[in-house]
């Protein structure tokens, strides 16, 4: 079952971590968003594989935007 990441607030993408087909943990960041100069880490709240990625580095993303598949 796949589960989907999506953003939680308007912010940008300043760092991905994780790439399609990496495996990963409860826990694990998967990319950093900034968001009023503040860092925000976006955990995985399920183990799996990363099947998607769906940012990169610098897209303004908006609340409920996917940013990752992991099943």
């Amino acid at each position: 079952m796949a589960e989907d990441v999506r953003a939680e607030m308007v912010s940008t993408v300043f760092q991905v971590i994780v790439a399609e087909g990496d495996e990963v943990k409860e826990g694990d960041t998967l990319v950093i968003l900034e968001s009023m100069k503040m860092e925000i880490p976006v955990l995985a709240e399920v183990p799996g594989t990363v099947t998607s990625v769906g940012v990169t580095v610098g897209d303004v993303i908006q609340q409920g935007d996917l940013i990752a598949v992991i099943s």
